[in-house]
């Protein structure tokens, strides 16, 4: 049984050479007069669908199937700033145009997606139909510091990429947990990290930046250079510019302690009441700033409830991280190994010392490219009741999936800690909101869903949206409910913006209307969520 699981999701869903989808057939016709203009101005960086191997590996580079599955007019792959600057240029000439005949009840659509790591299931996070993606991917450097404070990390890099780069020197950088995800969308969306309880959110961490307007203008932006924008770019998307570069604060960490506890469902009472007392006890021992308590060193847990489809299977696993570098044992820490999670019935677990890499190519590995997915997500405050609810929902959605017969579904929910005080203890404050409604400690509910087939997308969709709206509903009726969503996590209905409060939204809209006056990345860029100023 234990080795049937852990070769699992290899068995299930082995990766198979991507074809070409027939909506990307059907779009290898002559290049549209954008496209050319774009190849004529940059012939070594852009692919036009009439080059189809190297288009079809383009549009087969994102995470989630259904992303590969639409079809751009080109790609443009820039090799450096200078590239990114005129790609914009020439895009913003023709939104100008755009604009100039369009007639007063018509909607401009946009013309051009920026993709960095293009991890994000989104509808438009990276994509366009039939328009332009700016595929970051050659601006991948990274570039430490001579005196180990910092790190400079090409918008096209992947966490894996960083860690792998700063193993070797027995550095990290306050980043993602899953390998495959890009830089750039997980920072400028806030970031959650293994290094959160000690140093706060990722975008709190960025000491710089350097970006492309909407005018074409590399500018770098930092705490004392263009001080509005630095603050208006954690957490608020591609609203703004296009980030080419990130500049984070380094830490030492040669390695950490990290794994997963794998167990299956009668477990769960138990992992939902282990779980609250954590959070509860995560929030009495935090303390505003970095010290040197070894409980100070802990991440998790992260609870995940798994339906799979196919084996008519529900398991659970546990995450759990201890950041203390160089470990104060070899075994478990002692935090974690006083806790209730030590002792629980499980059929096994991979918790060990490791390298950051290992720890985050194994949260890669859960989760492989090539499926269908969906994120939807809330937040509530760390009551048992609503806790609950929550894993209620999750289950009560089973019988449906099961009678559907949707086709390769894994249906997982998500819950993990979220401390209003690790939105301060960063570098620099952030918009995010995460002090509303007090300090008490909150929970990220979220959902992670893939599947195999197209004609299943409407109903995983509803079965979605519908838990996270019962959630929503009893955490409101309870008093529970936090405004904040993780915009990282949020499904393509959601307005992540709308729960950072009128202050914060008013800051990102005050930005959005003197960094980008014209609407070039309001309108004429699609992306995750647009912060408006109309």
């Amino acid at each position: 049984m234990v080795f049937t699981m852990r070769h699992l999701l290899t068995m299930l869903f082995p990766q198979a050479e991507k074809k070409l989808h027939p909506h990307l057939e059907n779009n290898l016709s002559e290049p549209t007069a954008l496209a050319k203009r774009l190849a004529a101005a940059l012939p070594a960086c852009t692919i036009l669908p009439t080059d189809t191997v190297s288009f079809q590996r383009s549009t087969n580079a994102y995470w989630a199937q259904q992303e590969c599955e639409v079809p751009p007019a080109c790609v443009v792959r820039p090799h450096n700033d200078h590239d990114v600057s005129t790609a914009v240029t020439i895009l913003k000439r023709e939104h100008d145009d755009r604009r100039a005949n369009l007639r007063a009840e018509d909607h401009i659509e946009p013309i051009f997606a920026v993709r960095g790591g293009g991890h994000s299931p989104v509808p438009g996070a990276a994509t366009i139909r039939h328009g332009v993606v700016i595929d970051l991917g050659f601006l991948n450097e990274i570039v430490p510091s001579a005196d180990g404070a910092s790190v400079t990390v090409g918008a096209g890099a992947t966490w894996g990429d960083v860690s792998k780069s700063l193993d070797k020197i027995g550095f990290a950088v306050v980043g993602g947990r899953s390998s495959a995800v890009g830089t750039g969308g997980l920072t400028l969306g806030g970031g959650l990290s293994y290094f959160s309880p000690r140093f706060g959110l990722v975008c709190d961490n960025v000491l710089a930046y350097e970006a492309v307007l909407a005018s074409g203008s590399l500018v770098k932006i930092d705490e004392s250079t263009n001080r509005d924008l630095f603050t208006a770019l954690k957490g608020s998307c591609n609203n703004f510019a296009i980030v080419t570069r990130f500049v984070y604060r380094m830490i030492r960490a040669e390695t950490i302690w990290s794994g997963n506890l794998y167990s299956l469902s009668f477990q769960a009472p138990n992992a939902l009441k282990y779980f609250h007392y954590h959070v509860d006890l995560l929030a009495s021992k935090a303390r505003p700033s970095v010290v040197e308590d070894e409980q100070d060193y802990s991440a998790g847990p992260v609870a995940c409830f798994s339906y799979i489809q196919p084996l008519r299977l529900k398991a659970l696993t546990i995450q759990l991280q201890h950041t203390m570098s160089p470990p104060a044992t070899t075994g478990w820490p002692a935090y974690w190994k006083h806790s209730p999670f030590a002792s629980m019935f499980r059929l096994w677990s991979t918790c060990k010392h490791r390298t950051i890499t290992s720890a985050t190519d194994e949260n890669s590995a859960l989760n492989p490219p090539g499926r269908r997915q969906i994120f939807a997500t809330t937040t509530i405050k760390n009551d048992p009741a609503t806790i609950s609810a929550a894993y209620t929902a999750y289950d009560s959605a089973i019988t449906p999936i099961r009678q559907a017969g949707v086709n390769g579904m894994v249906w997982t929910l998500v819950l993990q800690p979220l401390l209003p005080l690790w939105g301060r203890k960063g570098l620099h404050p952030n918009p995010l909101g995460l002090d509303q409604g007090g300090q008490g400690p909150l929970v990220i509910v979220s959902f992670t869903v893939n599947w195999n087939k197209e004609k299943d997308d409407a109903l995983v969709h509803e079965l979605t949206r519908r838990a996270i709206d019962e959630i929503e509903a009893t955490a409101g009726a309870m008093g529970t409910r936090h405004p904040y969503r993780a915009m990282n996590y949020c499904a393509e209905w959601q307005q992540p913006f709308e729960g950072y409060g009128e202050e914060n939204l008013r800051i990102l809209k005050d930005a959005v209307g003197k960094w980008d006056p014209d609407e070039f990345f309001q309108k004429g860029c699609t992306g995750k969520f647009k912060v408006g100023i109309r």
